[in-house]
Order: C-alpha cells, then structure tokens, then sequence
C-alpha cells in the first residue's frame, strides 16, 4: 500500500511539472545584459548609445508572422509617443533566416521602409539574444528601465490584449507599464502571456 502510494505521488508529480510552464531568461527585477546588433542601416547598435534613455521598450519581432505584422502599427505608435519621453523602441529580428528566408536582413529593410518604421530593427545574428531575454514568441516585449544597477526588467509579455484588431483593444500592457515608470508608479500587471509566432530556431 505504501509502494502504491508514493508511485501515485510520483506520477501526480511528473503530471504537473509536464503542464508547468518552463520560464527561461530574464524574469522581472533582472538585469539584462547590453547587446551590440546590426540595424537595418548597417550601423551596429546598443543599448548603450542611448546615453539619454530613460529605458527601453525591447521587441522580439519579424517580418513574417501574421501576429507581427498586425502590430506594426501599434509598434510604430509606441515609439513615436513614448521615444521623446525616454523610452525608445528597440525591434529585434530572431529568426533564423535560413529557416525563414522571408526575415533576412534585406527583406527588414524592405519592411521597415514600407512600414514606416521609426525604430531601429535588428537582426539577431547567430540567434544569441532571444534566448539571453527568454522570448519565444514574434512579438515579445520586455520593458527596461535604467538603474544604477543597469538595465532593470520590469514587464514582459504581450502588446495589448487584442493581437488581432487593434479596434479591439481594452487593455494597453505596455503602455500602461511604461506610463507607470515615467509617473513613479508600480506597474499593475508586470507579465503577460505573448501571443504570436514561435521563433524559429
């Protein structure tokens, strides 16, 4: 009987760690490290040519995916509102883009300037950035916010809650996250599930 029962409670073990989410990468209060990519200009950027931000709106995207696509807009209206203020968007490509031709370094250029990107977007070359982050999905936001101790994340997650139709949208997470940072505020909700294509490796 005692044998049965710690097989029960092993089985009732593996059940739940099979359903638990794996979270790698950075979770919030970490401090992420600099990173030094090819923008689409072919200047190399970091996040410490930015001497005046305030933080960094950081997002995993793409040219490809039905998801990222319908955000471009929304990644474009962030930028513009939130960039003067201190918080700059930063598009990372993570794709490999042996895997996914569509994503290489000329077709983000062809995007960018028919998107009207405002941002720098750039490429992941050697695929060692996402992982460091944790993102697994096109797009993936992780906030920083400049600290004494450096880059500290304080939201990671999705856009907003509507991937679809931007019509459609009730709640803004990033927004409301990097309006709490410029007021002094704990943000309300500091992860979200991100919805969209899995990058692929």
């Amino acid at each position: 009987m005692k044998t049965l029962k710690t097989l029960l409670a092993f089985v009732a073990i593996l059940t739940l760690s099979a359903f638990t989410p794996v979270h790698n990468g950075y979770h919030i209060g970490d401090i992420a490290t600099d990173f030094k990519l090819e923008n689409i200009d072919g200047r190399m950027v970091s996040l410490a040519d930015y001497e005046d931000a305030k933080g960094f709106i950081v997002i995993f995207t793409c040219n490809t995916c039905p998801y990222a696509q319908a955000y471009e807009d929304r990644i474009v209206a962030l930028d513009e509102k939130y960039a003067d203020k201190g918080y700059p968007v930063i598009a990372i490509m993570p794709n490999n883009v042996d895997v996914q031709p569509g994503d290489n370094m000329e077709a983000m250029k062809a995007r960018a300037k028919e998107r009207g990107f405002t941002f720098p977007y750039l490429m992941d070359a050697g695929q060692k950035i996402y992982p460091q982050y944790g993102a697994t999905k096109t797009p993936h936001v992780y906030i920083l916010q400049k600290t004494k101790k450096g880059n500290e994340v304080k939201y990671i997650g999705a856009i907003d809650d509507n991937s679809r139709d931007a019509s459609a949208v009730n709640t803004r997470y990033v927004e409301n996250a990097v309006d709490a940072l410029l007021a002094g505020k704990p943000i309300k909700e500091t992860e979200t599930k991100a919805i969209g294509c899995s990058i692929k490796v």
